[in-house]
């Protein structure tokens, strides 16, 4: 596929996507999403790639919320309107799927639709100077791609209702408080700490991390007792493979373990 509003490039075994429309904040209309779904779906096909950075070109955002003409031309719709919305979420959803870490690297604003890619993301890092919030109150609606559902589970339902109904926006300061940013840096080393971070993920086990994202995620909606025993099922699947045999004997061994992803 040849992208028009995105790029896709590989370094390593770390794919970076960066939405490319900084003429318009990088917001996302129903092209753009079609892109980053086809992309997310070859990062996901491609074993030598083993995480996803997703970021916004220039320096002043991210992704500055959905395309509000688009958005327009389906308002007054219902059918419309919530198919659109589906759309939206039927694309970040691969992001759960993909079966690789990815990490939203935010560079500046990241507003309604921005947010809400980077809660469907593994992991955020952003700039002291980013920006964040789900806005869409103040247009008479509400978050459609998933971010009143992802938020109240990665911070609270409390942080949800807050930065739903005042439609706010947060520094990232803020936002690293309350849990929607792992790690925070200054705008300069923003790039370097972020592809540090996915360093450090990547020379762990490729099955481990894969079932330790899928326990957290398949978990959510779980009672303790239900969770710990999802656990208990990954727990079991890992010790059966060959990294896990790989790992035990490295650390034994005082070696920094070859693992294969077996």
């Amino acid at each position: 596929m040849n992208y028009e509003n995105i790029l896709l490039a590989k370094e390593g075994r770390v794919a970076t996507i960066t939405i490319n429309r900084p003429d318009k904040m990088n917001a996302l209309n129903h092209q753009t999403l079609n892109e980053l779904g086809h992309a997310f779906d070859a990062v996901k096909d491609d074993a030598a790639i083993g995480a996803l950075i997703i970021t916004g070109s220039g320096e002043k955002a991210f992704v500055a919320g959905a395309d509000i003409g688009e958005l327009l031309e389906v308002a007054g719709n219902d059918t419309g309107a919530a198919e659109l919305a589906g759309y939206g979420q039927s694309v970040f959803r691969r992001l759960d799927d993909l079966g690789k870490p990815s990490v939203a690297m935010i560079n500046g604003f990241a507003l309604g639709g921005g947010t809400e890619l980077a809660l469907a993301c593994t992991l955020r890092t952003a700039s002291t100077n980013a920006r964040m919030g789900l806005p869409e109150v103040s247009l008479g609606i509400i978050p459609g791609y998933g971010g009143s559902q992802r938020l109240a589970r990665i911070a609270s339902p409390g942080v949800a209702r807050e930065w739903i109904l005042t439609g706010d926006m947060f520094d990232a300061a803020e936002a690293h408080r309350v849990g929607v940013i792992n790690r925070l840096f200054e705008p300069e080393a923003l790039l370097e700490g972020t592809q540090e971070l996915v360093k450090s993920i990547l020379v762990k086990g490729p099955i481990a991390l894969r079932f330790g994202m899928e326990a957290v995620l398949n978990g959510w909606d779980m009672d303790q007792k239900d969770g710990e025993t999802l656990e208990t099922q990954y727990f079991g699947k890992a010790a059966l493979t060959e990294d896990m045999r790989e790992g035990m004997a490295a650390f034994l061994e005082k070696r920094r373990p070859n693992f294969t992803g077996k």
